[in-house]
C-alpha cells in the first residue's frame, strides 16, 4: 500500500517518533511505501513531498520538531483547497493518509474523510486537551520543561523576596499549568477553566508572606481569564493584537505580565514574570513521549491496514484503541475535578476557610 504522512499545527516533541514508527512498521511488516507531505496541509495542497524510507527516518527518534515541517494552513479556507488535496493524493497514488495533529489538523482530516479519502488521525496537542484520548505526546515533555523552570525561579524568588509569575502554554485547558504547578510546588495556579479574582490572588500572597514566607510562585496558563475589570473583556483571555490564524484562533499572550503588574500594585511586593512560550515545544522528547508517540504510530499503521478510516488512534488507560474523528473533535478536554482537588489539597489556603485561589 502507498501511504501519505503529514504533520500539521504547532510542533511538539514526539512528532518524529510517530513518523518513524509508522514508516518502520509499514515498511518492514506490511511492505508499504510512504510519501511525506511537507508543511502540513499546505504541502498536500501544493504537492510538496519527500520519500519517507528507512534512510529518511534514521536517527530521528530523539529529535524534536518534525522532519516534515508543519504549518497552520487550513485547506477548507482556500478556494478549492480540499479538491487540491485530493488531487495531490491521486497524483501520488496514495491509498491512505496518516494525519498527525490536533483538533484543527484533524478537522481537515474529517472533511477529507467525509469526501471519501482514507484518513487515519494521530492526536497531537501539547496542551493535552484533545477529546477521546487520555494523553497526547509532547505534553509530558512540556510539563517537565515547565517544572524545571519553576524549580529554577524558586531560588531567585527566595533570594530577592520576590513574587515570580510563570506563564505556560494552555489556550483552553490548564493541564500544563496544573501539572507543572503541582510538581514545582507553586503557591497559586491559574487555569482557563476557572476565571480568577485578582484581589483574591493578592490576598493569598499577602497571607503567605505574613506567615514568614517572603516569596511566592504563581503559575498561570496563557488562556487564564480575569473575572475582574483588569481585562476590559471580563472573563476573556488576554490577546496579542496580531489577528487570527486560518483556523480562527487569536494569538494569546500577555497574561503573565499583566498579572505580575496587578499583583505588585495590590501587594507592594516586587513581582517578575517568566514567559516560557516556545521553549516548551522545543528540544528532545521525554522518554514517556518517545514511547507514547511510537505506540501511536504503530497503532495508526495498523488502523490503516484494518480499514479503520475516518478514525483516530486514542489512549484509554494503557490501551491504544480507535475512535471516530467526530468523537475526538466533539469538545476540548479540560482539567477534571479530580486533578483540581489534587492541586487544592497542596496549595496555600486563604484565611477563614476560603477556597484556594485558581483551583
Amino acid at each position: 500500500m502507498k501511504v501519505g504522512v503529514l504533520t500539521g499545527g504547532g510542533d511538539c516533541p514526539g512528532l518524529n517518533a510517530v513518523i518513524r514508527a509508522v514508516v518502520r512498521k509499514g515498511s518492514f511488516h506490511y511492505q508499504d511505501e510512504f510519501v511525506g507531505f511537507l508543511e502540513g496541509w499546505r504541502g498536500l495542497m501544493e504537492n510538496k513531498s519527500i520519500v519517507l524510507d528507512s534512510a529518511a527516518i534514521a536517527g530521528i527518534l530523539p529529535r524534536g520538531g518534525t522532519i516534515l515541517r508543519t504549518s497552520r494552513t487550513n485547506p477548507a479556507k482556500k478556494q478549492d483547497g480540499l479538491d487540491a488535496c485530493i488531487a495531490t493524493l491521486k497524483a501520488h497514488g496514495i491509498e491512505a493518509l496518516v494525519a498527525i495533529g490536533g483538533d484543527d489538523t484533524l478537522s481537515v482530516a474529517k472533511k477529507l474523510s467525509d469526501r471519501g479519502v482514507n484518513v487515519v488521525g494521530v492526536p497531537k496537542t501539547i496542551d493535552n486537551d484533545l477529546a477521546g484520548t487520555d494523553y497526547t505526546f509532547g505534553f509530558d515533555t512540556a510539563v517537565n520543561i515547565a517544572t524545571e523552570a519553576i524549580d529554577r525561579v524558586h531560588t531567585t524568588a527566595e533570594a530577592h523576596n520576590r513574587v515570580m509569575v510563570v506563564e505556560v502554554m494552555g489556550r483552553d485547558a490548564g493541564w500544563i499549568a496544573i501539572h507543572s504547578g503541582v510538581a514545582g510546588g507553586a503557591d497559586v495556579i491559574l487555569i482557563p477553566e476557572q476565571p480568577f479574582d485578582i484581589d483574591r490572588v493578592a490576598d493569598t500572597i499577602r497571607q503567605r508572606h505574613s506567615r514568614g514566607r517572603y516569596f511566592s510562585i504563581v503559575v498561570v496558563a496563557e488562556g487564564a481569564k480575569f473575572s475582574s475589570d483588569v481585562n476590559p473583556q471580563h472573563g476573556a483571555p488576554i490577546l496579542q493584537d496580531l489577528g487570527k490564524d486560518e483556523f480562527g484562533h487569536a494569538r494569546l499572550g500577555g497574561i503573565g505580565n499583566i498579572l505580575a503588574r496587578e499583583i505588585e500594585k495590590r501587594t507592594g511586593f516586587e513581582t517578575r514574570t517568566v514567559v516560557l512560550g516556545h521553549i516548551q515545544r522545543g528540544g528532545s522528547p521525554s522518554a514517556f513521549d518517545r514511547v507514547l508517540a511510537t505506540r501511536y504510530g504503530l497503532q495508526a499503521i495498523d488502523m490503516v491496514h484494518s480499514g479503520d478510516f475516518g478514525c483516530m488512534a486514542a489512549l484509554r488507560g494503557n490501551k491504544l484503541i480507535s475512535i471516530p474523528l467526530a468523537d475526538a473533535l466533539s469538545k476540548n478536554r479540560t482539567v477534571d475535578q479530580e486533578m483540581i482537588k489534587v492541586a487544592d489539597g497542596i496549595l496555600d489556603r486563604l484565611v477563614d476557610e476560603q477556597e484556594t485561589v485558581g483551583t
